[in-house]
């Protein structure tokens, strides 16, 4: 009896063992939990190549756990999420948060040389940041050079336990990302289009959740299939990760609801089209249809495209099919029709205008919008492109023989050497970057008419400072320069309420008047109209350093891009911590 009583006893010292070794390891999810509410989420990325074919193509490409596209990450809001990221490939890696707002955890954005230095081969980092105020979809992907083409993958971020949806609870939910195929090495194409100085070449095939689809030579197999039954209710989390392209979505005899963007949710409406740009997420109900229809359907997505340079104009399609029971599978030998829908021409800006203009914020109690109604400091911001002269003894293939350029008020952004917000917290600033971002432009033109015969851009690090808790209003105007596009912007480190936009050159005097202050969508990347202007509102209070860029790559790589300074405020909880011991250096 007694050799049993101890080895009993042994077993429960051995359980409290370890139970107090899972709290040691895992303090501060418990600490989370009491603290948020919410719970420490754990995922382990490793950065390795792994050889995929499409269109009949193989090639290695750079991903997470060898998958395409990357792990869904899961959260609820309130939860602390925490991701180690090994690189196991040549290249530098780092891993962005798209829209997650890193209230504090600048640390962990992940744009390079402007948050933190690349991690390198062999080395190891681990973001670490709380998703707060946020529910919906997000997405994260690489943040350096083109390497967001294969390492990207859903952000789900679910309510807080208990808390319902402000929409019919869906049956299902399943993410739809958009992506672009490259038979050749995207590093290699913006490799040569910089050193070249021309437009980089177009992608070969768009994706659904990584796969082509029917309409592509040899693609037939590798297609998304979404099966559904009659009568149900389907929650779609749309999100863009491709490169370079605004993307129209549609599926065929079929109504959408658009009841999110970015995380936030707005006033529901039906749709038969959407469009979503690069960086944006959309989540949209999907009712199907009562009974089991005779035919299957196709959802297909192309490019919304404005700009003179050229595009994959191609398009991609998964199919929603219906499930059939085993005996109406059996009377049903028969092949099922397959009903594709219309989507908008490739340039309908009319559209695209019509669509963004019917996004709302909820603007309730529940969910406030919380637009700045004074603003202590206006900026007006002109995007688009421009060219940068040709060295000597070089032959360049951009306009007129020079090299394609683009900038925010005629200064390409050049990425510094030294991360900025490692240069901004030890106050070593100096010859990393400068605080003379100009806060208009210095030259001013018809910026929607004829262009000026000078399309020469300046560059350098610039920021702009700004202190804690300013409540600011941007215009950004797209100009004419080489040709009139839509541009997507996307901010990091805030979301921001589209209180305005329009066509032509924007007029301080006549344009606020028509700002809608009472429930402007709220998202964290806007499209500035192609020929037009954006005014947006957004209040700093998060202190760090937040890069804001156009989300076409190819414009990011060419200087489309700028960075904000938020300075700390007074009190313990408006600073920014110290940087983790593990950060990457340069």
């Amino acid at each position: 009896m007694g050799a049993l009583s101890s080895s009993s006893s042994a077993v429960s010292m051995g359980v409290w063992i370890f139970v107090l070794s899972v709290f040691s390891l895992f303090p501060e999810s418990i600490l989370a939990q009491q603290q948020q509410g919410g719970i420490t989420r754990h995922y382990n990325f490793d950065i390795k190549m792994q050889n995929v074919t499409r269109l009949c193509h193989t090639k290695s490409i750079v991903t997470v756990n060898g998958q395409f596209p990357g792990p869904r990450i899961v959260a609820r809001e309130g939860d602390r999420v925490v991701v180690r990221v090994v690189n196991h490939v040549q290249n530098n890696i780092t891993i962005h948060w798209h829209g997650v707002r890193q209230l504090r955890s600048g640390w962990a954005d992940g744009p390079a040389y402007v948050t933190q230095c690349p991690i390198q081969t062999g080395q190891t980092y681990v973001y670490n940041f709380t998703i707060v105020g946020q529910r919906g979809t997000l997405f994260w992907h690489a943040h350096i050079s083109w390497l967001r083409s294969t390492l990207y993958g859903p952000i789900v971020i679910l309510p807080k336990r208990n808390v319902p949806y402000p929409f019919p609870k869906p049956d299902k939910e399943v993410p739809i990302i958009f992506g672009e195929w490259f038979n050749a090495d995207t590093e290699a194409i913006i490799n040569q289009a910089l050193q070249t100085g021309a437009g980089p070449n177009v992608s070969d095939a768009y994706t659904f959740n990584g796969l082509p689809g029917p309409l592509y030579n040899c693609s037939a197999k590798d297609t998304f299939r979404l099966k559904v039954n009659p009568g149900k209710t389907y929650l779609l989390r749309l999100i863009n990760a491709a490169l370079n392209d605004e993307l129209f979505f549609s599926i065929a005899n079929h109504t959408l609801t658009v009841v999110d963007v970015d995380a936030i949710y707005v006033k529901p409406f039906t749709t038969k089209t959407l469009l979503i740009a690069p960086g944006q997420t959309t989540n949209v109900l999907l009712k199907t249809k009562p009974h089991l229809p005779n035919a299957t359907f196709l959802m297909a997505a192309r490019p919304y495209a404005t700009g003179l340079g050229t595009f994959d104009n191609s398009t991609t399609a998964a199919i929603l099919e219906y499930h059939h029971s085993n005996t109406s599978k059996n009377s049903m030998k028969k092949k099922l029709p397959i009903l594709k829908p219309t989507l908008p021409l490739l340039n309908d800006t009319s559209f695209a205008t019509k669509f963004t203009n019917k996004l709302r914020s909820l603007a309730n109690a529940q969910f406030p919008a919380n637009v700045p109604k004074t603003i202590d400091r206006h900026f007006f911001f002109t995007v688009g492109l421009g060219s940068n002269p040709c060295p000597q003894n070089q032959t360049c293939q951009g306009p007129n023989g020079t090299k394609f350029a683009a900038s925010v008020n005629n200064v390409s952004f050049t990425l510094p050497t030294t991360a900025l917000l490692q240069a901004h917290f030890f106050k070593q600033s100096k010859g990393v970057y400068t605080t003379d971002f100009p806060t208009n432009p210095l030259f001013k033109f018809n910026y929607t008419g004829t262009p000026p015969n000078n399309t020469l851009v300046s560059s350098g690090t610039k920021v702009v400072v700004l202190p804690f808790n300013t409540r600011v209003e941007l215009v950004m105007q797209d100009t004419s320069i080489l040709g009139a596009e839509s541009h997507p912007l996307h901010l990091h480190g805030f979301n921001f309420f589209v209180v305005g936009q329009g066509f032509g050159n924007y007029d301080p005097k006549k344009d606020p008047a028509k700002f809608n202050l009472v429930d402007p969508v709220e998202r964290n990347t806007v499209g500035v109209p192609s020929g037009g202007w954006v005014a947006i509102r957004f209040l700093a209070d998060n202190p760090g350093v937040w890069f804001m860029h156009c989300h076409l790559e190819v414009h990011t790589s060419w200087g489309l891009k700028m960075a904000w300074i938020v300075l700390d405020g007074k009190l313990p909880h408006q600073k920014l911590p110290p940087p983790p011991s593990d950060l990457p250096q340069c």
